[in-house]
């Protein structure tokens, strides 16, 4: 089977089990900005120098997959979304995250005020993580007062990511500057 489908042609796509929108529905702008999310973490991922920071991305990288998921799954097929083994966004997802803050927290990391992105590589790629990873908040935020998605854990996760990204990026400017 090709990749290349040709189903969306017509300016529609495809969701969880066989559900169509149009491209430019709000839960394909939260999936896709998820999605570009998941991608600059990779960035992220790749260009780390320290340990601890690239063994925390790929996990979340997994869990973007799921949280993506679930955004693709409409409210009425979300009992077989989760019949099927689909893992939903929960507050454990939440505390991992937490857990992460406290981490990076106890490490000395060095800040004040507004960060300039940009004094490493591998600093920059996680700011670059943690702006698109406000903007999938407002996504989802906008699919919630919508009534599309009524899962609180996925904003919350997406909020405390953002705060981990900032975080693991200042850690990583004052890991290579001292």
């Amino acid at each position: 089977m090709s990749i290349a489908t040709k189903t969306g042609d017509a300016g529609s796509t495809a969701l969880m089990y066989n559900r169509r929108v149009p491209k430019n529905h709000p839960r394909i702008e939260a999936c896709g900005t998820i999605d570009e999310l998941n991608a600059a973490i990779g960035v992220a991922r790749a260009n780390a120098t320290n340990d601890y920071v690239r063994e925390q991305l790929l996990p979340i990288q997994t869990d973007l997959i799921a949280l993506m998921g679930e955004l693709a799954t409409l409210h009425e097929d979300m009992p077989r979304y989760t019949k099927d083994g689909f893992v939903r966004a929960t507050p454990e997802l939440v505390e991992k995250l937490d857990a992460a803050v406290q981490f990076v927290e106890s490490q000395n990391v060095s800040f004040k005020g507004w960060a300039t992105p940009g004094a490493t590589a591998g600093a920059a790629a996680l700011d670059l993580a943690r702006s698109i990873c406000r903007r999938a908040e407002r996504r989802v935020y906008e699919l919630q007062e919508q009534r599309h998605v009524d899962n609180p854990s996925i904003l919350i996760y997406l909020n405390r990511l953002s705060d981990v990204l900032w975080l693991l990026a200042r850690w990583t400017e004052t890991k290579q500057n001292s």
